[in-house]
């Protein structure tokens, strides 16, 4: 037989299924990555409690003591950015930048700096800290970090290798967990956080989101994230789709353009006094996170999640100063250098948006206008057409809304584009790599 053939008939003969069913390496592999994505979806499960009892706390100290939020938001914001600066670096802001930056990183030295056990428990710690504070962050970005750390631990003790998808599984499966969306969390890897879809990671990504997912489900119920409404548009309603599209796609650029021009200014030193001194400059933010959120009555404080639930459920119309307002807030703490995500304060945001716009359209059920706007304005905010409408489908579960969710998304996106050129989450991203360009320049040695 010619040796290439040999060499041929070899590789064939080590992909065989028999060899794979019985191979206890194989088995091995499988079990401990199966845990993994289990263990994801536990986390995340008992994350979403603990935040709920942090905001919960928080809501009733600032009750008691309406002045107290000007006192715990400095305090917190700068004990939070210290410890992620000092204690554990690599945990600031919403985390998805640094699972996508990880993916491109090959030093196993270099990706533990942005993604390992030690900075997801951190994580975990310091968000929680930020929701009793009164921060406007959500739980579902740092809990996509946190997703991905423990499948790249787990791979590694595994043996699996192929670091990249275990990074992208860990992250979808993240979403999902956190969501309970587990379509969204195929959507979201193959959209945001790789922008291609790689075929060798396409059953590990989603065998890790079914796992989480149905980890996730077995703990809290087959329930949906924001309720469900039975109000629904029509995609012949242009007044509604062009409305939301529009002013979600417009405001949702701007928050992005905010986030990314301050962080931009602190790297390059416009800000020379914040960046040379970021535990006061985060306290200093805390002070505005404050100030909003007295400004809104309390509104604004914490994840929007209840806000937007009973918009969505008819229970309480948001005034129209709830959306610019805790769009400042989120934009205030995701630059702040605090940990804590964008996803649910950007939901609520549109949620915001909507109940304003629904009194604007009178023929139009107020439910659907609202679904419509958080899918334009988070469109809009991430660039990431499917992911929010996905993610927004899969919350209301209507089928119905799926097309005028889809036209809402692809307005919004395009016009984010124009006001805003760069993706959120990549551009994040990019810095985190440019910085690891830089620190491998610096320790060249110089010839």
């Amino acid at each position: 037989m010619p040796r290439p053939f040999r060499q041929y008939a070899h590789r064939f003969h080590l992909r065989r299924p028999r060899h794979v069913w019985l191979s206890p390496q194989m088995w091995r592999k499988r079990v401990v990555f199966s845990a993994g994505a289990a263990l994801v979806g536990l986390v995340a499960v008992l994350f979403a409690l603990a935040a709920d009892r942090a905001q919960e706390l928080f809501r009733i100290l600032s009750d008691a003591r309406p002045w107290l939020p000007f006192l715990l938001a400095p305090a917190g914001f700068a004990l939070s950015a210290w410890l992620a600066l000092r204690v554990v670096p690599g945990s600031q802001g919403s985390g998805i930048p640094q699972a996508i930056a990880a993916r491109q990183i090959d030093r196993a030295e270099a990706r533990n700096r942005l993604l390992s056990l030690r900075i997801a428990v951190g994580k975990i710690a310091l968000t929680l800290l930020g929701l009793a504070c009164g921060a406007s962050i959500g739980r579902e970005g740092p809990t996509v970090q946190i997703g991905a750390s423990i499948m790249l631990a787990a791979g590694t003790f595994a043996g699996i290798g192929r670091q990249p998808g275990l990074i992208l599984a860990g992250g979808a499966a993240g979403v999902a967990a956190a969501f309970n969306t587990p379509l969204a969390g195929v959507v979201f890897a193959i959209e945001e956080m790789s922008r291609s879809f790689e075929r060798r990671t396409g059953n590990l990504v989603m065998t890790a989101v079914i796992i989480g997912g149905l980890a996730a489900m077995m703990l809290s119920g087959n329930y949906t994230y924001f309720g469900r409404t039975d109000a629904a548009v029509d995609w012949t309603d242009a007044a509604a789709v062009i409305s939301t599209g529009l002013v979600g796609g417009i405001a949702g650029a701007l928050f992005s353009r905010i986030v990314l021009g301050v962080n931009r200014s602190l790297a390059r030193g416009r800000l020379a006094r914040a960046a040379a001194r970021p535990v006061l400059f985060a306290l200093a933010c805390g002070l505005v996170v404050a100030l909003a959120g007295a400004l809104s009555g309390g509104l604004t404080f914490g994840t929007g999640y209840s806000q937007a639930q009973q918009a969505l459920a008819g229970e309480a119309a948001l005034p129209w100063s709830y959306a610019p307002l805790k769009l400042l807030a989120t934009a205030v703490c995701a630059v702040s250098g605090i940990p804590g995500g964008v996803f649910s304060p950007s939901l609520s945001v549109g949620a915001g948006i909507g109940s304003v716009l629904a009194g604007a359209l009178p023929g139009s059920p107020v439910g659907a206008v609202i679904l419509l706007a958080m899918t334009g304005y988070f469109a809009g905010a991430v660039q990431a057409p499917l992911t929010a409408v996905i993610i927004v489908m899969e919350m209301s579960r209507d089928p119905a809304m799926l097309l005028p969710l889809m036209l809402t998304a692809l307005l919004a996106s395009n016009i984010a584009r124009l006001v805003s050129p760069h993706s959120l989450y990549h551009a994040l991203a990019e810095a985190f790599l440019h910085s690891r360009r830089e620190e491998r320049a610096e320790a060249r040695p110089v010839s």
